[in-house]
């Protein structure tokens, strides 16, 4: 079994977002897949998709004053200024963390650890919706 679907993410502000509950909304088609594979690409360059805590929200405040740190606004060298002064640091933010992962499937589940959820990493102030590609590979119920 084969099965891809777009998916528009609502925009949020700037900063980690938990998104599982909003990506299982948009993939019935998980209830269907005993065993497999779930590869979530978000095609975006200024925007990122990380595994992580899912109780706590201050992980992700956390997460969003490191990264700040790591890739700092505004620095007068940077080059890549043309979007404004958030977005060479979003791409920066984008590629460390990354823009996919690839999650196993079990029992038309995400076989996700107890305290594991998707996040959304928006990098910019103003990302607006961004698109996730699903692509379900797996053996049917």
């Amino acid at each position: 079994m084969w099965q891809q679907t777009s998916i528009t993410l609502r925009a949020r502000p700037r900063g980690f977002h938990l998104v599982t509950d909003e990506l299982l909304a948009e993939l019935p088609q998980l209830k269907q897949c005993r065993i497999g594979l779930l590869h979530l690409l978000l095609q975006h360059t200024s925007a990122s998709l990380t595994l992580n805590e899912n109780a706590d929200p201050s992980v992700r405040r956390d997460f969003e004053r490191f990264f700040n740190r790591l890739a700092p606004q505004g620095e007068s060298d940077y080059e890549h200024n043309y979007e404004g002064p958030d977005d060479l640091p979003a791409h920066f933010k984008a590629s460390l963390l990354g823009c996919q992962l690839t999650l196993p499937v079990r029992d038309g589940r995400l076989a996700l650890g107890t305290w594991q959820g998707v996040y959304l990493g928006e990098h910019r102030d103003h990302g607006g919706p961004r698109k996730v590609l699903a692509t379900l590979q797996g053996e049917p119920v």
